[in-house]
């Protein structure tokens, strides 16, 4: 394909060197001499043929292709925008063209074509600069236009939607605003679901089991959206993209999608954080029952647990398998796993 389009571009060159070189011998007069007026024709002809060739799919091929990763990389409001932008540019260029046609000659034969075209670029070029401002601008007017400020939409990962705590921390009526579920989300619950592998298929369909539950007894409304992004390929970059569009936030309980969102402006709202944040605040020296239930990692201690689930580490609470204990609570350790509280016997302090 390029090979053709650069033939093209070296018979085009032909013609309009051929063309322009008779155009410059004629008004050249006698500076140049009849005898060597073929040989700048042809020196003339094989400069422009030989600019066709090698200039033509920097024109045409290589513009092409930007703009079409541009296309694929583009929300809807930005490409709204941009043939608004495009639109706009080549009435401005049609209207600068009127006067240019008047002077005749070759200016004004391919003035109007040209102005219509620069303009057209400048001003895509400008909205494309500003599109951000642009398209908080016309929030509501162009199609997938972000919204000013923080919208109450809230679109849910599948991650959130298997964990399962999503139904009882939406019942609460925390969450305020809409809660989102893009086709691509469901899509991937159904993939899971179907999986030959048991444990996935359990995970996903306790998925669909979990955003029926969310539909029948939600207090905040939940809506299906029939979004897909095809051009892009991975399930957390479709929800980063929907999130860019609406302004939406992210439901979620994955660390790797909470980190990427945070450094793309992109406001989430996280499960396993919420839960951490709910968990009794406990200050070294304070007492506590606790039921010892297993051996921990060092010799002689005690493991138990709060009703919130908060490990508790007895040191010398083994010998007290499977009693309820007081203890003391000596320190608290905060991890990315969650807190754990470190305790010794009551009598030992």
């Amino acid at each position: 394909m390029t090979r053709i389009i650069q033939l093209t571009g070296a018979l085009l060159g032909t013609l309009i060197g051929f063309a322009l070189g008779l155009s410059l011998l004629q008004r050249a007069g006698d500076l140049v001499e009849p005898a060597n007026r073929p040989a700048f024709l042809t020196a003339f002809v094989v400069a422009t043929l030989l600019f066709g060739y090698l200039a033509i799919p920097y024109i045409t091929i290589y513009p092409a292709r930007l703009a079409v990763e541009k296309l694929s990389e583009a929300g809807a409001g930005e490409f709204a925008l941009g043939v608004a932008a495009i639109v706009i540019g080549l009435v401005m260029g049609v209207l600068i063209g009127i006067p240019l046609a008047q002077v005749g000659g070759v200016t004004g034969s391919l003035g109007p074509p040209v102005a219509a075209v620069l303009a057209a670029i400048i001003m895509l070029g400008a909205t494309m600069y500003r599109r951000d401002v642009l398209l908080a601008a016309f929030a509501g007017v162009l199609p997938g236009a972000r919204p000013r400020g923080v919208t109450n939409r809230v679109v849910v990962d599948t991650s959130a939607v298997i964990d399962g705590r999503i139904v009882d921390i939406v019942a609460t009526g925390f969450i305020l605003g809409t809660l989102v579920v893009p086709r691509f989300v469901l899509d991937e619950l159904q993939r899971i679901a179907d999986s030959p592998d048991a444990m996935r298929r359990n995970r996903g369909r306790r998925g669909l089991e979990m955003l029926s539950a969310l539909q029948k007894d939600a207090v905040s409304p939940i809506e299906i959206v029939e979004a897909t992004y095809p051009e892009v390929a991975e399930v957390d970059a479709k929800l980063m993209a929907y999130a860019r569009d609406t302004g939406a936030a992210i439901l979620t309980n994955d660390y790797n999608l909470n980190r990427v969102a945070d450094l793309q402006g992109i406001r989430v709202l996280n499960t396993n954080e919420l839960a951490n944040a709910v968990k009794s605040v406990v200050h070294p020296g304070e007492e506590m029952h606790v039921r010892i239930i297993q051996e921990g990692k060092e010799a002689g201690q005690g493991v138990g647990y709060l009703d919130d689930g908060t490990m508790i580490v007895v040191e010398g609470g083994v010998r007290f398998m499977n009693k309820d204990l007081p203890v003391s609570v000596t320190r608290v350790l905060q991890t990315v796993a969650g807190r754990m509280i470190f305790a010794q016997p009551r009598d030992a302090g």
